[in-house]
């Protein structure tokens, strides 16, 4: 089996959680930590601790072992990403003030007869605490204590080899107790302990040690060790790592006694990664050991199974042969009255298969005569319908004639509405000149009461003048209106003349289009009698010809569709396709889009802009599922398509396979309602038709191609000179009605011209007569002033006026009696015109409803008719089908009957001389085969003799139990080995990341910790050796300014106070990255002088102030008065020890 041994690379830090909670980081350690660039496969551990991995593959039996090396670009790289970071952190961090531990922390330590002490107890500070004293007084024993009572081996302290060394001399029994603090949301189990958690360890001289673990209260909760290894785990006391709890004399053996290898386990030690390390290998021998163990059991699985079958095979003979005995006896008389049983059974059935099938066929009969029948009646009916369709005709001449009585009654009605705006105006100044004249002659009155008797026979002459002149007058203006009546009545023929001659002469304009139309038909008619692709575009082979000589990425272009398409029945569905799918008749496919420009440019250059371009895949799908029933017409089964590549873009285009195609608009909606499930269908009198599937539809109509359109010429049944002939039939149609048409016109222009004479004629006779009156009314005017020069000024005045008012109200009324006549007249008009429209609107909606009523009627037949047709087609087919089947079942029976009188009595006789007759037989070949498996089983069973039913049962159940526990035992361990293999590789590369960052935050700190004596120093480390070096430069910046020689020292060659100094920060770089909340170091200032001790101290203080949840309990023997403490900081002052004064015996 391959394996992957992962050595661990130097300097290789990074991101991961820790195992457990004895190697969690801390708080701190938690934000600072990056994310890896990488995650190394395999495992990576210390120096001396390789483990090995084994690959999933299972089967691999040979393989190498692979090694990660040590990246230093990437080491590099790690250093530079994260180091600033970590320094940034650290620094704000010296700057913030730590928190208090909520749990793990010692509230007091007590000691009885313990050591050197009697009795001594001491209540620790919850952050910094010193304990001070003279040499001999007990200091280092506070330690021991706390390190016995938490569950610690004796001989880390280094005083000792057994618990019973630090009985007190001369005492038989010591006891020390340790109260911890237990609070918070993490608190441990604090309904039992309370806020304080009090451990008490009691050991005597004969060796004897117990615990009580007790609450808060001295309520006893438990005495047993694995409660106190829950509290520490919980608590995260690590009690045993030597990081931890340092004992008098480590600090100094740390620097100068130990080797580097030393020094780089001591950091695997106190960071636990080496019990991690530890952990893991065994971890994997396990899995090892497990994958070979359940190897050699899968190979037995083969066996187990085996032995089942075989003891299953010899359970199933003998169960059988057991049961079968009794039976074989039954089968052979069953068997002898089964074979006339079958026979009698046989006759019977196909007797009755032959009653059943004659009657379907009577039935079916009946259905096709009533199916002919009322297909013969829906026939009778549809030609009626028909008929009285085609009674009808078209409406096209009312339609036309209604819409040129609509322009003239809308030409009068605007006439109308000037002529009423007309008189309102007039009546408006009538009225307004009679207020005027009756205003007038009610003062002439009043004057000419006063003037009775003046010139009364002048004015009596004057008078019989005015008469005769005012005779004459009236004469003329009657002959003047009478004059002008005609005048109005011939310039109304004359416009009348001119709307014709203007409806004409547009008609006559679409006569000549029609021509000009006709004549490009016949001009590509002649084309296409030389070229047959003239149908399709301009200078189509030249565009073939093109295509064929050039290079194209894809296919070449498949086109013009049209050279692959025919109509089947060109006549009826012609028109309706060329409006349909004429369009796509010019288009051109491809399969590759960088061929689009190219085509393109050619088609442009044969002048085809409007032919279509198609990029589409070579696709031949099957389009079958989107047809309709074989039934119903559509326009792909209307057309012969000669290329299966074009067939699919049409059928993508244009949905050619399920647009259906109908003779009329009722019979195509009538087709899409009987398909039931919605669609389209296109109709011959070009109509739309669409059905919903969920109900409902509409209709549109399909505006058909003009005359000179180039798609005229698809689809066509004659060829090219038949056409030819067509079109120039109809251009000669359309010249014989332009002919006429022009006559007609050249009429209408002549009488317009005499009617134009006429009246100008009469006008000149009206002017005439305008001026003749004009001369009466100026003679009347000369009398009138005549008389009035006798009047008084007054009265002539007012009669000048008066005259000025009625010849205002004379020409009032002319122009009023005018206009009444003009509005008589084109009302008059307008009657005859509003009759002849109403009667034809009347004429229109009886035909369209008469019309709709009996397409509706119709269209009803003719689905009738269909149903009726397919009725008779199924029917006949059904009673062919079971004519036939007659004819076979019959010939089926007579066989059977011969065949059962001429042997059926024999049979029944051998039956009976073997046994009595068995009631209900089985089939005779299931009887056989049962007697046949009897039989072999109790030959088999005979054969083979050596257990009993019993016996082979308890076999065949030990077995399958056997079989079963071992396929179910080895899967489970299968799966719990796999998982633990992923747990495992998991965890080795979280470690791998763990101690890679654990040594970035090392070599920070360290640096940071030296800089505060002003020293310069850095941690080396080598995870590849196993050795973890130390380098300090210890001159101030006053000794490098005198001094050139600079260079790195090692460890040993410093003095005394610099190795004891460069100890604290290392041992404080390490602190940062344990996750323990208790720190403990004795006697850390030795050989220190005054300036290192001071630093020292303040830089301990102030990292412990900056801590957050730790606890520091530092030893010395030195005096603490020339420390500020702070709030933080409790000092603990040991008494001096007891000097005996003894004689010294020298004699």
């Amino acid at each position: 089996m391959a394996k992957r041994r992962a050595v661990a690379d130097s300097d290789d830090e990074g991101n991961s959680q820790p195992a457990s909670k004895r190697s969690r980081a801390t708080e701190s350690d938690e934000e600072e930590r990056p994310r890896s660039h990488r995650t190394a496969k395999g495992k990576t551990v210390a120096r001396d601790q390789t483990i090995e991995i084994d690959d999933d593959d299972d089967d691999e039996e040979e393989g190498g072992v692979t090694e990660i090396k040590a990246d230093q670009d990437e080491e590099k790289k790690f250093e530079e990403e994260n180091e600033e970071r970590i320094r940034e952190k650290l620094m704000n961090k010296s700057k913030a003030q730590g928190g208090i531990a909520e749990m793990g922390i010692i509230e007091s330590i007590e000691m009885h007869q313990f050591m050197c002490h009697k009795y001594l107890t001491f209540s620790l500070g919850p952050q910094i605490n010193f304990i001070i004293g003279h040499n001999g007084s007990g200091k280092s024993a506070v330690l021991s204590a706390l390190t016995v009572a938490l569950g610690g081996k004796a001989n880390t302290t280094g005083r000792g080899s057994g618990l019973k060394s630090f009985i007190r001399e001369g005492q038989g029994v010591a006891e020390v107790t340790v109260m911890l603090k237990n609070q918070g949301e993490e608190a441990y189990r604090p309904k039992d302990y309370g806020r304080s958690i009090v451990i008490t360890r009691r050991f005597t001289k004969e060796g004897a040690s117990s615990y009580k673990i007790k609450s808060r209260d001295g309520r006893v909760i438990s005495t047993k060790r694995e409660e106190l290894q829950a509290i520490c785990d919980h608590m995260n006391i690590q009690v045993d790592n030597p990081m931890n709890i340092l004992t008098q004399g480590d600090p100094r053996q740390f620097l100068s006694a130990s080797t580097a290898t030393d020094k780089y386990k001591f950091f695997l030690k106190g960071t636990q990664l080496s019990q991690l390390s530890e952990e893991y290998q065994t971890c994997m021998e396990n899995i090892s050991q497990t994958s070979k163990v359940l190897k050699r059991k899968a190979e037995v699985l083969p066996d187990l199974k085996e032995a089942v079958m075989e003891a299953r095979a010899r359970w199933d003979e003998a169960r059988k042969a057991m049961e079968q005995k009794n039976k074989a006896d039954e089968l052979r008389k069953e068997l002898a009255w089964a074979h006339v049983a079958s026979k009698e059974e046989e006759l019977t059935n196909q007797l009755k298969e032959v009653a059943r099938i004659k009657h379907r066929v009577e039935k079916c009969e009946e259905q096709v005569r009533e199916a002919e029948a009322n297909r013969l009646a829906c026939n009778e009916k549809v030609e009626k319908l028909e008929q009285e369709l085609e009674s009808l005709g078209d409406v096209d001449n009312l339609t036309r004639r209604k819409d040129e009585l609509g322009v003239q009654m809308k030409a009068n009605k605007q006439k109308l509405a000037a002529l009423k705006n007309d008189e309102k105006t007039i009546l408006e100044s009538k009225a307004g000149v009679d207020a005027t004249i009756a205003e007038l002659e009610r003062k002439i009155q009043d004057e000419q009461t006063r003037l009775e008797t003046r010139s009364k026979e002048k004015r009596d002459r004057a008078a019989r003048q005015l008469d005769e002149l005012n005779a004459r007058l009236a004469d003329d203006e009657k002959n003047f209106k009478e004059i002008s009546q005609e005048r109005h009545r011939l310039m109304a023929e004359a416009d009348s003349a001119k709307t014709e001659g203007t409806r004409l002469e547009e008609e006559q304009r679409d006569l000549r289009n029609r021509i000009i139309e006709c004549e490009e038909q016949i001009r590509r008619c002649s084309e296409l009698e030389t070229n047959s692709l003239s149908r399709f575009g301009n200078r189509m082979e030249w565009v073939l010809s093109q295509i064929e000589q050039k290079r194209w990425y894809g296919r070449k272009p498949v086109g013009p569709f049209g050279r692959y398409v025919t109509v089947k029945d060109p006549e009826r569905w012609g028109r309706l396709l060329r409006v349909v799918i004429g369009n796509a008749m010019s288009s051109f496919a491809i399969t590759d889009a960088r061929d689009r420009p190219a085509l393109a440019q050619l088609l442009k250059d044969s002048g085809n802009t409007r032919s279509q371009i198609i990029i589409s895949e070579e696709d031949l799908f099957d389009f079958s599922e989107g047809e309709p029933p074989q039934d119903y017409l559509t326009i792909l089964r209307a057309l012969e398509v000669t290329e299966p590549y074009v067939l699919r873009q049409l059928i993508n285009t244009a949905h050619i396979e399920g647009t259906l195609l109908a003779p009329n608009r009722a019979e195509a909606d009538q087709m899409l309602m009987s398909l039931g499930r919605g669609g389209v269908a296109m109709a011959a009198d070009l109509y739309r038709v669409v059905r919903f599937p969920e109900g409902g539809g509409q209709s549109s109509v399909i505006n058909d191609l003009r005359g000179g359109d180039s798609r005229q010429h698809l689809f066509r049944s004659n060829n090219a000179e038949a056409e030819k002939e067509r079109w120039q039939r109809q251009r000669d149609e359309f010249n014989s009605r332009l002919t006429s048409l022009s006559q007609r016109i050249v009429e209408l222009q002549g009488n317009y011209q005499r009617s134009r004479r006429a009246a100008g004629d009469l006008e000149r006779q009206e002017q005439g007569l305008t001026r003749k009156i004009r001369g009466l009314k100026t003679e009347i005017n000369n009398i009138q002033l005549e008389l009035n020069e006798d009047l008084p000024v007054n009265i002539q005045a007012l009669q000048e006026a008066l005259e000025e008012q009625r010849t205002e109200k004379a020409s009032i009324m002319e122009q009023y009696e005018q206009l009444i006549k003009e509005r008589e007249r084109v009302q008059q008009d307008q009657r005859p015109l509003m009759e002849e429209s109403e009667h034809l609107r009347r004429q229109i909606a009886q035909h369209s409803e008469g019309r709709g009523a009996i397409s509706d009627r119709l269209a009803a037949a003719v689905t009738e008719r269909m149903n009726a047709d397919n009725s008779i087609k199924h029917f006949n087919a059904k009673a062919d089908t079971e004519r036939q089947k007659l004819a076979d079942a019959e010939e089926v029976a007579n066989t059977l009957e011969e065949e059962f009188q001429a042997r059926t009595p024999a049979w029944s006789a051998k039956a009976a001389q073997f046994c009595d007759r068995f009631p209900n037989p089985r089939k005779v070949d299931a009887v056989q085969r049962n007697l046949q498996a009897v039989e072999a089983a109790l030959a088999e069973r005979a054969r083979r003799q050596g257990a009993t039913i019993e016996e082979i049962a308890e076999e065949l159940r030990r077995k399958e139990t056997a079989l079963e526990t071992a396929r179910v035992e080895l899967k489970a361990l299968h799966s719990l080995n796999k998982a633990l293999k992923k747990s495992v590789k998991d965890r080795l590369a979280r470690w791998h990341e763990f101690r890679r960052h654990i040594a970035l935050r090392c070599k920070v700190y360290f640096a940071y910790h030296l800089s505060n004596r002003g020293y310069f120093g850095k941690v080396l480390f080598n995870h590849v050796n196993g050795t973890l070096d130390l380098k300090a430069t210890v001159q101030t910046d006053d000794q490098a300014a005198t001094q050139h020689d600079s260079r790195e020292k090692d460890p040993r060659s410093l003095s005394g106070g610099e190795k004891s100094f460069s100890t604290i920060c290392l041992l404080l770089s390490l602190w940062e990255s344990i996750g323990c909340p208790i720190r403990c170091l004795d006697e850390f200032d030795v050989f220190m002088d005054a300036v290192n001790r001071r630093i020292s101290m303040k830089m301990m203080i102030e990292t412990a102030n900056a801590s957050r949840g730790k606890q520091y309990i530092l030893i010395t023997p030195q005096d603490m008065t020339n420390i500020n403490p702070g709030t933080t900081v409790r000092v603990h002052r040991m008494t001096d020890p007891e000097r005996g004064q003894g004689t010294l015996a020298f004699s």
